[in-house]
Protein backbone atom coordinates (compact mmCIF):
# COMPACT_ATOMS: atom_id res chain seq x y z
CA UNK A 1 0.00 0.00 0.00
CA UNK A 2 1.60 3.14 -1.02
CA UNK A 3 0.97 6.42 1.47
CA UNK A 4 0.41 9.52 -0.03
CA UNK A 5 1.58 12.35 1.71
CA UNK A 6 0.77 16.56 0.76
CA UNK A 7 4.11 18.61 1.00
CA UNK A 8 4.10 22.19 0.62
CA UNK A 9 7.07 24.16 -0.30
CA UNK A 10 7.58 27.33 0.37
CA UNK A 11 10.07 28.96 -2.16
CA UNK A 12 10.98 31.56 -4.21
CA UNK A 13 11.45 31.50 -8.09
CA UNK A 14 14.83 33.29 -7.55
CA UNK A 15 16.01 30.94 -4.82
CA UNK A 16 18.83 28.44 -6.33
CA UNK A 17 18.95 26.80 -3.19
CA UNK A 18 15.39 26.05 -3.62
CA UNK A 19 15.88 24.41 -7.06
CA UNK A 20 18.59 22.15 -5.34
CA UNK A 21 15.87 21.20 -2.74
CA UNK A 22 13.05 20.23 -5.26
CA UNK A 23 15.57 18.25 -6.99
CA UNK A 24 16.82 16.22 -3.98
CA UNK A 25 13.26 15.33 -3.09
CA UNK A 26 12.33 14.31 -6.29
CA UNK A 27 15.15 12.25 -6.02
CA UNK A 28 14.14 10.97 -2.75
CA UNK A 29 10.44 10.15 -3.90
CA UNK A 30 12.17 8.03 -6.88
CA UNK A 31 13.54 5.76 -3.71
CA UNK A 32 10.66 5.72 -2.42
CA UNK A 33 8.07 4.84 -5.32
CA UNK A 34 5.71 2.38 -4.68
CA UNK A 35 5.94 3.40 -0.78
CA UNK A 36 5.33 6.20 -0.77
CA UNK A 37 3.57 9.31 -3.22
CA UNK A 38 3.24 13.05 -2.45
CA UNK A 39 1.31 15.86 -3.67
CA UNK A 40 3.46 18.94 -4.02
CA UNK A 41 1.95 22.17 -4.04
CA UNK A 42 4.21 25.54 -3.64
CA UNK A 43 3.62 28.70 -1.40
CA UNK A 44 5.35 31.74 -1.36
CA UNK A 45 7.36 33.04 -0.06
CA UNK A 46 9.55 36.96 -1.31
CA UNK A 47 12.98 36.77 -0.81
CA UNK A 48 13.00 40.55 -2.04
CA UNK A 49 9.69 41.54 -2.11
CA UNK A 50 11.04 45.47 -1.86
CA UNK A 51 12.38 45.44 -5.00
CA UNK A 52 12.58 47.69 -7.67
CA UNK A 53 10.28 46.65 -10.76
CA UNK A 54 14.46 47.17 -12.86
CA UNK A 55 15.41 44.28 -10.53
CA UNK A 56 19.23 44.64 -9.52
CA UNK A 57 22.73 42.77 -10.45
CA UNK A 58 22.16 39.45 -8.92
CA UNK A 59 26.07 39.24 -7.65
CA UNK A 60 25.66 43.28 -6.31
CA UNK A 61 22.58 42.37 -4.43
CA UNK A 62 23.98 39.63 -3.11
CA UNK A 63 27.54 41.26 -1.73
CA UNK A 64 25.24 44.27 -0.27
CA UNK A 65 22.72 42.28 1.56
CA UNK A 66 25.23 39.48 3.01
CA UNK A 67 28.74 41.49 3.10
CA UNK A 68 30.45 39.35 0.99
CA UNK A 69 32.96 39.57 -1.32
CA UNK A 70 33.22 38.66 -4.83
CA UNK A 71 35.54 35.65 -4.45
CA UNK A 72 33.77 34.28 -1.47
CA UNK A 73 30.21 34.33 -4.03
CA UNK A 74 32.07 32.90 -7.08
CA UNK A 75 33.13 30.09 -4.54
CA UNK A 76 29.78 29.54 -3.53
CA UNK A 77 28.23 29.51 -6.80
CA UNK A 78 30.82 26.84 -7.98
CA UNK A 79 29.56 24.82 -5.17
CA UNK A 80 26.09 25.30 -5.59
CA UNK A 81 26.31 24.25 -9.38
CA UNK A 82 28.20 21.07 -8.21
CA UNK A 83 25.87 20.45 -5.75
CA UNK A 84 22.31 21.07 -8.56
CA UNK A 85 24.34 18.85 -10.90
CA UNK A 86 24.21 16.01 -8.36
CA UNK A 87 20.42 16.75 -7.51
CA UNK A 88 19.73 16.78 -11.41
CA UNK A 89 18.76 20.22 -12.00
CA UNK A 90 20.76 23.33 -13.50
CA UNK A 91 22.13 26.75 -12.44
CA UNK A 92 23.59 27.40 -15.79
CA UNK A 93 23.06 29.54 -18.55
CA UNK A 94 21.72 27.74 -21.48
CA UNK A 95 20.40 30.58 -23.50
CA UNK A 96 21.75 30.69 -27.22
CA UNK A 97 23.91 33.72 -28.23
CA UNK A 98 23.29 34.07 -31.94
CA UNK A 99 26.30 36.53 -32.57
CA UNK A 100 28.43 35.25 -30.15
CA UNK A 101 28.26 38.14 -27.72
CA UNK A 102 28.32 37.46 -23.48
CA UNK A 103 25.44 35.76 -21.37
CA UNK A 104 23.24 38.51 -20.20
CA UNK A 105 23.78 39.31 -16.65
CA UNK A 106 22.26 37.62 -14.08
CA UNK A 107 19.83 39.58 -11.83
CA UNK A 108 17.76 39.67 -8.79
CA UNK A 109 13.85 40.10 -9.29
CA UNK A 110 10.88 40.92 -7.37
CA UNK A 111 8.44 37.92 -7.63
CA UNK A 112 5.01 38.76 -6.38
CA UNK A 113 4.03 38.26 -10.19
CA UNK A 114 5.29 35.09 -9.93
CA UNK A 115 3.85 33.90 -7.01
CA UNK A 116 0.52 35.09 -8.13
CA UNK A 117 0.59 32.92 -10.85
CA UNK A 118 0.86 29.91 -8.97
CA UNK A 119 -1.44 30.83 -6.58
CA UNK A 120 -3.56 31.27 -9.63
CA UNK A 121 -2.26 28.02 -11.47
CA UNK A 122 -2.99 25.98 -8.09
CA UNK A 123 -6.53 27.00 -7.72
CA UNK A 124 -6.86 26.83 -11.89
CA UNK A 125 -5.71 23.86 -12.69
CA UNK A 126 -4.28 21.49 -9.46
CA UNK A 127 -0.92 20.70 -8.19
CA UNK A 128 0.37 19.09 -11.15
CA UNK A 129 0.47 22.29 -13.33
CA UNK A 130 1.23 24.57 -10.62
CA UNK A 131 4.44 22.45 -10.87
CA UNK A 132 4.77 22.68 -14.13
CA UNK A 133 4.64 26.38 -14.09
CA UNK A 134 7.23 26.34 -10.94
CA UNK A 135 9.88 24.57 -12.75
CA UNK A 136 9.01 26.57 -16.17
CA UNK A 137 9.87 29.78 -13.69
CA UNK A 138 12.62 28.44 -12.25
CA UNK A 139 14.20 27.62 -15.92
CA UNK A 140 13.27 31.14 -17.13
CA UNK A 141 15.53 32.50 -14.25
CA UNK A 142 18.50 30.53 -13.87
CA UNK A 143 18.64 28.85 -17.65
CA UNK A 144 17.73 31.57 -19.33
CA UNK A 145 18.39 34.29 -17.52
CA UNK A 146 14.60 35.93 -18.41
CA UNK A 147 13.10 39.32 -17.18
CA UNK A 148 10.41 38.12 -14.26
CA UNK A 149 9.50 41.40 -13.83
CA UNK A 150 7.87 41.39 -17.54
CA UNK A 151 4.49 40.48 -17.36
CA UNK A 152 3.93 39.44 -21.49
CA UNK A 153 7.27 36.88 -20.42
CA UNK A 154 5.15 35.63 -17.52
CA UNK A 155 1.83 35.13 -19.77
CA UNK A 156 3.92 33.34 -22.22
CA UNK A 157 5.35 30.80 -19.55
CA UNK A 158 1.90 30.45 -18.28
CA UNK A 159 0.54 29.78 -21.20
CA UNK A 160 3.54 27.66 -21.97
CA UNK A 161 2.07 25.31 -18.70
CA UNK A 162 -1.67 25.08 -20.23
CA UNK A 163 -2.91 28.09 -18.42
CA UNK A 164 -5.63 30.48 -20.51
CA UNK A 165 -3.31 33.27 -21.26
CA UNK A 166 -6.37 35.74 -20.76
CA UNK A 167 -7.01 34.42 -17.21
CA UNK A 168 -3.55 34.68 -15.95
CA UNK A 169 -3.43 37.71 -17.14
CA UNK A 170 -6.90 38.86 -14.96
CA UNK A 171 -5.14 36.85 -12.40
CA UNK A 172 -2.34 39.42 -12.17
CA UNK A 173 -4.62 42.53 -11.63
CA UNK A 174 -6.35 40.34 -9.53
CA UNK A 175 -7.01 42.53 -5.59
CA UNK A 176 -7.87 39.42 -3.43
CA UNK A 177 -5.54 36.98 -5.17
CA UNK A 178 -2.51 39.33 -4.26
CA UNK A 179 -4.38 39.29 -0.62
CA UNK A 180 -4.45 35.55 -0.45
CA UNK A 181 -0.42 35.38 -1.53
CA UNK A 182 0.50 38.02 1.44
CA UNK A 183 -1.57 35.83 3.50
CA UNK A 184 0.26 32.85 3.08
CA UNK A 185 3.37 34.76 3.14
CA UNK A 186 2.68 35.70 6.61
CA UNK A 187 1.50 32.28 7.56
CA UNK A 188 5.75 31.45 6.88
CA UNK A 189 6.32 33.73 9.44
CA UNK A 190 3.89 32.90 11.57
CA UNK A 191 5.36 29.00 11.25
CA UNK A 192 8.45 30.77 11.81
CA UNK A 193 10.10 29.83 8.47
CA UNK A 194 12.41 33.00 7.69
CA UNK A 195 14.58 31.29 4.92
CA UNK A 196 13.51 28.82 2.12
CA UNK A 197 12.79 26.21 1.02
CA UNK A 198 11.02 25.11 3.51
CA UNK A 199 8.69 21.90 3.23
CA UNK A 200 5.28 20.70 5.60
CA UNK A 201 4.75 17.43 5.10
CA UNK A 202 1.14 17.13 5.82
CA UNK A 203 0.62 20.33 7.51
CA UNK A 204 2.46 19.43 10.58
CA UNK A 205 5.82 18.65 10.36
CA UNK A 206 8.64 20.94 8.21
CA UNK A 207 12.12 19.97 7.01
CA UNK A 208 14.34 23.30 6.51
CA UNK A 209 16.43 23.89 3.95
CA UNK A 210 17.97 21.86 0.85
CA UNK A 211 18.46 18.92 2.41
CA UNK A 212 19.93 15.21 0.95
CA UNK A 213 17.99 12.99 -0.94
CA UNK A 214 18.57 10.62 2.08
CA UNK A 215 17.50 12.92 4.81
CA UNK A 216 13.99 13.26 2.92
CA UNK A 217 13.27 9.84 2.46
CA UNK A 218 13.85 9.20 6.54
CA UNK A 219 12.11 12.03 7.10
CA UNK A 220 8.96 11.02 4.44
CA UNK A 221 9.02 7.57 6.48
CA UNK A 222 8.81 8.79 9.73
CA UNK A 223 5.64 11.09 9.08
CA UNK A 224 3.97 8.36 7.14
CA UNK A 225 4.43 5.97 10.15
CA UNK A 226 3.10 8.57 12.11
CA UNK A 227 0.42 9.47 9.82
CA UNK A 228 -0.43 5.46 9.51
CA UNK A 229 -0.78 5.57 13.92
CA UNK A 230 -2.76 8.98 13.89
Amino acid sequence: MTDTLTIDIYSDVVCPWCLIGYGQLTKALEQLDGEIAAQIRWRPFELNPQMPPEGEEQEAHLQRKYRRSAEDGAALRGQMKAIAEGAGVSLSYEGANEEGGEAPPAMMWNTRDCHKLLAFALEEAGPQVQTALKLALFKAHFNHRARLGDRDLLLDIAASVGLHRMAAKAALDDPDLEARVLAEEQQAWDLNISGVPAMIINGKFMIPGAQSPDVYVNALRRVAEKSRAA
